[in-house]
C-alpha cells in the first residue's frame, strides 16, 4: 500500500509526459505562427486520442443525458482548443467568416486578446478556447500559483520568472518555408 501512496504522490509518473508537452507548448512561443500552418488534424490528434479514453467509460457506464451533455460540450472545447488557438493566431482575412464572428462575439478568443500571452511578462491570458476566465483567473493568480506546483514538481521553471527574456523562447517575426515544422 505504501508503494501506491508513494508513486500516486510522485510526478515520475506523470513527468516525463508533462515536461514534454511543457517543453513543447513553449517552443510555440518562439514560432507561434507554425500553428497556423498545421492541418486541423495534426493540430488535434493528440487531443483526440486523450478525450476518446476519457468520454469512452462515462459513455459506457453513464445514461444520464445531463452528464451526456455536460461532457460533449466539455470535452468537445477540449478537444478543439488547439484549432481555436490555431484560429486565435490567424489573420482576420484567412479566417471563414463564422470564426470572425465568434471571435468578435467573444465566444472563441481573439487574436488581439491572445496576443497579450506572447508578449513580456508572459504570465497572463492562458486560456486559449474563448478568453472569457482570463482576468478572473490573472487577478486570483491561479496560474501563478500552477507554475509553482509545475516548478516544484517537474522542475520547469516558467519563464515570466525571468527578468528579460533569452532568445531561444522569444517570439520569431519571420515565417519562412524552411522555418515550418515537418508536421
Amino acid at each position: 500500500m505504501k508503494s501506491i501512496v508513494g508513486a500516486a504522490n510522485s510526478h515520475i509518473w506523470i513527468g516525463p509526459t508533462l515536461t514534454g508537452s511543457v517543453e513543447e507548448f513553449q517552443g510555440h512561443h518562439m514560432w507561434s505562427w507554425v500553428i497556423t500552418k498545421r492541418q486541423f488534424a495534426n493540430n488535434l490528434h493528440a487531443l483526440g486520442l486523450a478525450v476518446t479514453f476519457a468520454v469512452l467509460p462515462i459513455d459506457l457506464f453513464c445514461d444520464n443525458p445531463i452528464i451526456h451533455g455536460f461532457v460533449s460540450v466539455c470535452f468537445g472545447c477540449i478537444l478543439f482548443s488547439q484549432q481555436f488557438h490555431a484560429w486565435a493566431h490567424s489573420t482576420r482575412s484567412r479566417l471563414p467568416a463564422f470564426v470572425v464572428a465568434l471571435q468578435d462575439l467573444g465566444i472563441l478568443l481573439p487574436r488581439s486578446q491572445h496576443a497579450d500571452h506572447h508578449r513580456p511578462p508572459y504570465n497572463n491570458n492562458y486560456c486559449i478556447v474563448s478568453g472569457i476566465w482570463n482576468k478572473f483567473l490573472d487577478n486570483q493568480e491561479v496560474f501563478k500559483a500552477l507554475e509553482k506546483l509545475l516548478f516544484l514538481k517537474l522542475g520547469v521553471r516558467p519563464r515570466s520568472w525571468s527578468d528579460e527574456p533569452r532568445s531561444e523562447w522569444t517570439h520569431e517575426e519571420s515565417q519562412t518555408t524552411s522555418q515550418l515544422a515537418p508536421n
